[in-house]
């Protein structure tokens, strides 16, 4: 709990490994196999806990008191808001990795926005720089592609994007994704809607409801389900006095969306990962829950080969634009860097206009 309220933005860490080759157990399951009690060390480092679970066939999902976590067989991602202490993580989930099943990390992703209240912040996340070099000296130094950078709009220190890479390979890294363009979105939402937010609040009904219960019940009021995949299988969770968490798999695709909903600092994030363009699609749908007077987005995405779509920052700026701007926010700022392992960022922020906001 921060000094002045609670801290929305997350932090975002993403680990890939390499699987064995000689199949068996391992080549197919990877860090799904990792020992229940490896995976409560990680998040004990980190100081939050597992609330709920699901799996299917691609990849397990939790969500967490403090967001979510998502184990896939060569990667895990792992999304922290509040003063958590993220990327103590790391040095953990390396030597589980490596010492339980025999994975080498092959690349390593941190990225954050800027916190509402970076004074809460515990070490090494109260500045971006001992940030970068925790992280330098958490991963194996056979990572020697590395890169950090603040993509930052100009005249605007509130919205900034903070991006750490690490990996084995500059160019192609991406192995697991067979070629295809595969795409994470994160969407940052701030000032929203008083009315909106106030379907993230418990009521004297939900005394009678289970979190799980209650979160599902939040999923369908606010429109959240119509956000996902129809086919999706969705997992929601409301927290005390309130605040919600969901989680969606859809095969080896994943949604995620977290609300902050008190008045004054007010947030919202969704977060979706997979193989096709419906990532970018989808923004606008979740940016319509919320209405928010803020809006930020970064698309990090990777392909192996070419593809029938040109994909570059030019067509993500434009499809992001397209799906945000009829909702009555102006983009302000993009942005767009090249990261080792073939990955590119984008970072775009958004500001109701002046008509939508004195019309709200």
């Amino acid at each position: 709990m921060a000094s002045s309220g609670f801290e929305g933005y997350e932090k975002r860490l993403e680990l890939v490994f390499s699987l064995p080759r000689c199949g068996g157990a391992r080549a197919q399951h990877g860090l799904r196999l990792l020992p229940v009690g490896a995976l409560r060390e990680a998040l004990e480092a980190v100081q939050c806990t597992v609330v709920s679970a699901a799996g299917n066939a691609a990849f397990d999902a939790y969500v967490l008191s403090e967001s979510s976590l998502f184990v896939y067989p060569s990667r895990a991602i792992l999304k922290t808001c509040g003063a958590t202490r993220l990327l103590r993580a790391v040095p953990v989930l390396l030597r589980a990795a490596g010492d339980e099943l025999g994975l080498a990390l092959r690349s390593c992703r941190y990225s954050r926005g800027s916190f509402l209240f970076p004074e809460a912040q515990p070490f090494p996340h109260a500045d971006f720089a001992d940030e970068v070099r925790y992280l330098d000296g958490a991963v194996p130094s056979g990572l020697r592609f590395r890169r950090s950078s603040v993509m930052m709009p100009p005249d605007d220190c509130r919205h900034r994007w903070h991006v750490y890479t690490a990996s084995t390979s500059d160019d192609d890294d991406d192995h697991d994704f067979n070629g295809v363009t595969h795409f994470t979105v994160e969407v940052c939402m701030t000032e929203l809607d008083r009315t909106l937010a106030r379907r993230f609040f418990l009521t004297p009904r939900d005394a009678l409801r289970t979190s799980h219960a209650t979160g599902d019940a939040m999923t369908a009021a606010s429109g959240l389900g119509g956000v996902i995949n129809p086919r999706s299988v969705v997992f929601g969770y409301a927290f005390a006095p309130c605040g919600y968490s969901m989680n969606a798999l859809d095969g080896a695709c994943y949604a995620t969306v977290h609300v902050t909903p008190e008045d004054g600092h007010s947030y919202a994030s969704y977060e979706r990962g997979g193989a096709d363009a419906g990532a970018l699609a989808s923004i606008g749908k979740a940016v319509a829950v919320f209405r928010p007077a803020t809006v930020s987005v970064s698309v990090c995405y990777g392909t192996k080969e070419r593809t029938p779509q040109a994909i570059d920052a030019a067509w993500v700026w434009s499809a992001v634009a397209d799906a945000v701007e009829p909702l009555g926010l102006a983009c302000r700022s993009r942005a767009a860097e090249a990261f080792p392992g073939a990955m590119t960022v984008t970072y775009q922020t958004f500001t109701r206009t002046p008509a939508r906001l004195h019309s709200t």
